[in-house]
């Protein structure tokens, strides 16, 4: 989690909840309740509003305290701001509940069905409590089922965090940055800047400040028409020995852009393509092997018969089927692991691997 700095959250469970798959791609199966204990009990993480609602250190709340504040101005999504100039002391009615205890919005004293179509199909008390969390006044912990419960923040972060000083914007633009170059190691500006999702026009002279102070330094990329920036502290790797599939939301790939500039690989998560218009499949995961993406799998968790599913299964142009689909069946033998089911087995027919991985098909 150092080296990464943040986890993007996400709701859709098709194989495991995303916070969980950048940790495995990177350390291979581990016990998930680990990452629970430390965000959710013992709150070393929290979640805030970075690159969308994200986990990250608790440390760094004062780093975001100025998107707390233009959201307060307005800069977030309209409903959140209608509701705030709608109905003020509703809101306040509903910060005094989550002081006297943690809740969900469903445990609010007048929850507020929908009344309207302004803020969508929720209740308005969901929608008072979101916009709550972006403003900082409160904070999320999560239940069973990936349920949100809200707590006020300083029950979630530490005294002596919130007690530290506020940076100003542009400082604190330059530390992410900072920290997200020493995460990339090599990045264009729009990287850098997509990592936390900060401001383009405001971040931009930030990235030029830390060329001159060192912490980036201008490099060229072979293949890149964008200028490079290499962080100070990054290490080349002797060798990389990754075999391991990624979430869509996976820092390596969850820029599009620099996916296709690094690995030649486009991609496009299709949950909201209608299906007869799917290329590859619903829940598609990358697959990275050695230094370079070779291919992608459509994959789901069957819980209830305890498998592992492979609906579809692609190579990328130029690769070896034989080899990629070796390497796949490795990492969907550790994937399997990771989800709890054990196994693995094709049951769809798309894709150029798919004959190859049903070879492979442990019995």
């Amino acid at each position: 989690m150092g080296r990464l700095g943040l986890l993007q959250l996400d709701s859709v469970p098709v194989v495991i909840r995303t916070q969980y798959m950048p940790l495995f791609s990177r350390l291979g199966p581990y016990n998930a309740d680990l990452l629970d204990r430390v965000a959710y009990r013992d709150d070393e993480w929290y979640e805030t509003w970075s690159h969308e609602a994200s986990l990250m250190p608790v440390e760094n709340e004062p780093l975001f305290r100025w998107h707390k504040k233009r959201s307060r101005e307005g800069a977030t999504w309209s409903g959140l701001s209608e509701l705030a100039r709608r109905e003020p002391q509703y809101i306040a009615e509903v910060l005094a509940q989550v002081r006297e205890r943690p809740l969900a919005a469903s445990d609010l004293t007048d929850p507020r069905p929908r009344e309207g179509e302004w803020w969508g199909s929720r209740s308005l008390g969901s929608v008072a409590l979101d916009w709550l969390f972006r403003i900082g006044e409160v904070g999320v912990r999560r239940k069973a089922g990936f349920a949100k419960e809200f707590d006020i923040l300083e029950r979630i972060v530490p005294a002596h965090v919130r007690a530290a000083p506020t940076p100003d914007e542009a400082e604190a633009h330059r530390v992410l940055l900072d920290r997200a170059g020493a995460s990339l190691g090599v990045a264009a500006a729009p990287d850098l800047i997509d990592y936390h999702r900060l401001p383009k026009r405001d971040a931009r002279p930030r990235i030029r400040e830390l060329v001159e102070s060192g912490r980036l330094v201008e490099a060229d990329v072979e293949g890149w028409s964008r200028p490079a920036f290499l962080h100070a502290d990054a290490v080349v790797p002797r060798s990389i020995d990754a075999c391991t599939l990624l979430s869509p939301f996976d820092p390596v790939v969850w820029f599009r852009e620099r996916g296709e500039r690094l690995f030649d690989f486009r991609y496009r998560i299709e949950i909201y393509t209608p299906a007869a218009k799917r290329v590859h499949g619903y829940y598609v995961m990358p697959f990275l092997m050695g230094e370079r993406i070779v291919g992608r799998a459509d994959l789901k968790t069957d819980r209830e018969a305890g498998v592992l599913r492979v609906l579809g299964a692609f190579a990328e142009d130029g690769c070896d089927l034989g080899e990629v689909a070796d390497g796949m069946a490795r990492a969907l033998a550790d994937l399997a692991a990771m989800v709890g089911v054990g196994r693995w087995d094709v049951s769809g027919r798309n894709g150029d691997l798919i004959t190859h991985l049903r070879d492979m098909m442990p019995t």
